[in-house]
């Protein structure tokens, strides 16, 4: 997912979006626990989209508070 797209969604998505990727981010962990993971990319950019996601709440949080 592009930062500009992340910049797009509403607070709301943002929130369901952090959510959905720790999901699919702990289901990856013990996945590779576990058994063999064809795509081990695929843990890192879950954990880029939730950073991400929560640069941007944060960068919204701060706005709010300086106005």
């Amino acid at each position: 997912m592009k930062a500009s797209e992340i910049r797009e969604m509403s607070d709301e998505q943002l929130e369901l979006t952090v959510k959905e990727s720790s999901t699919a981010l702990l289901r990856l962990r013990i996945q590779s626990q576990t058994e063999r993971i064809s795509t081990t990319s695929e843990k890192r950019v879950h954990r880029r989209t939730i950073a991400q996601c929560k640069t941007v709440q944060r960068q919204r949080e701060l706005a709010k508070g300086s106005k």
